[in-house]
């Protein structure tokens, strides 16, 4: 008969990193629409469109501390946290492709 073997752990999901992950989730979500309805009206963006990107990014640089300190956590799982890291990271990574696209016209 074949014993098996449980591992029991006391680690647990961050909060911080769960919330890094849906900042991280929202930001790209918002920024995608945001591009799209700009393109949809050829390039013309108004300013309703600029204030959800800088609230995407505001959001984003609160989700960049969130999943850096819960990367920094002890006894938790990691996933969302680097999940909540890479997100922002790519989303304030578009936001600096953006903002250059503007200087370059």
């Amino acid at each position: 008969m074949k014993r098996k073997n449980y591992i029991f752990t006391n680690k647990r999901h961050s909060e911080k990193a769960i919330m890094s992950t849906n900042l991280g989730i929202i930001s790209i979500v918002s920024m995608i629409i945001v591009i799209y309805l700009t393109y949809q009206r050829e390039g013309d963006a108004t300013s309703g469109y600029g204030m959800t990107g800088f609230f995407a990014t505001i959001f984003s640089l609160i989700g960049l501390g969130l999943g850096v300190a819960a990367l920094r956590e002890k006894d938790t799982y990691k996933l969302f946290a680097w999940l909540g890291t890479v997100f922002n990271v790519l989303m304030l990574a578009c936001m600096a492709f953006l903002i250059y696209l503007g200087r370059m016209s």
